[in-house]
């Protein structure tokens, strides 16, 4: 068993500490132009779209963990500083924390909620762009215990041991889209799941405000897909592009302190595309 740990923080906790020049929030968002954030952040907020921070400048990988700090540096953001990441949306946050995890960026924070449990509690916005003088970081050794590739899930198919959690839309999951409903349907050549996975919504772990749902029942929703603390299973979760099944991982890893959870952050985009592996649907 995992031990527990304080990387969720609310909005009361982040409020008195807002003036906290040890403390950095980070706004990472879904939307390149930054229309939500020019509209009103957090106070002292720093802005980033996630493929800028996150991804590598041409291929589909993750930026090195040099190069992560790099980037973090001229933000202003120094890596020895507690980083309070909101994401917009939620699940952008856990997937900016566990890409950082893995970097070996040890204090950081998701901010439960984030910007839609700010606004709920009526706490302060600006539009003020804060000016942050760029520091040089030093960045751990990364550890990537925490991500499995394609390669690992296929000898995984055929193992009592292993739960495959696709926390997709109900949709996705049956095989009618690639992509969540309501919009352009996308992001890979077939529909489906990968065989034998179990279904959790993403959604199910939250509350309408973006705030996870309680300890207790977060240990229902898993326990009905057959994860619990002492199932002894190892489990891989997935998504379409990574982003919602990192808040899966969050819950289960953090909130709930169960050990053997990985990322499969390849995902639907990538194995709904690969000629000859296996799928299933309805």
């Amino acid at each position: 068993m995992a031990e527990k740990t304080q990387k969720l923080v609310n909005c009361s906790w982040l409020l008195e500490r807002i003036d906290d020049p040890n403390i950095t929030v980070l706004e990472v968002s879904s939307d390149p132009e930054a229309k939500a954030y020019q509209n009103g952040h957090i106070p002292g907020a720093v802005f980033c779209f996630w493929k800028d921070l996150l991804w590598h400048e041409s291929d589909r990988e993750f930026a090195t963990s040099s190069e992560l700090g790099n980037r973090l540096g001229q933000l202003g953001i120094s890596t020895d500083s507690t980083i309070v990441l909101c994401g917009d949306p939620v699940q952008y946050g856990t997937y900016a924390l566990w890409v950082m995890t893995m970097a070996g960026i040890r204090d950081v924070r998701i901010l439960d909620g984030s910007r839609v449990r700010w606004i709920k509690d009526s706490n302060p916005l600006t539009s003020e762009v804060p000016t942050l003088k760029a520091v040089k970081n030093k960045i751990p050794k990364p550890n990537f215990d925490s991500r499995i590739g394609r390669d690992g899930v296929l000898n995984k198919l055929n193992s009592t041991n292993n739960i495959l959690l696709d926390v997709r839309s109900p949709e996705e999951y049956r095989g009618e889209r690639v992509s969540p409903p309501g919009g352009f349907d996308h992001g890979a050549e077939r529909k489906g799941r990968i065989p034998g996975a179990v279904h959790l919504f993403f959604r199910d772990l939250l509350n309408e405000d973006d705030t996870f749902i309680s300890e207790k029942d977060l240990e229902k929703k898993f326990a009905k897909v057959g994860i619990t603390v002492d199932s002894g299973k190892e489990i891989v979760s997935y998504c379409r592009l990574s982003h919602r099944a990192t808040l899966s991982w969050f819950a289960i890893n953090e909130i709930l302190g169960i050990d053997n959870v990985q990322i499969y952050d390849g995902s639907w985009t990538e194995w709904g595309s690969i000629v000859g592996f296996p799928v299933e649907q309805g």
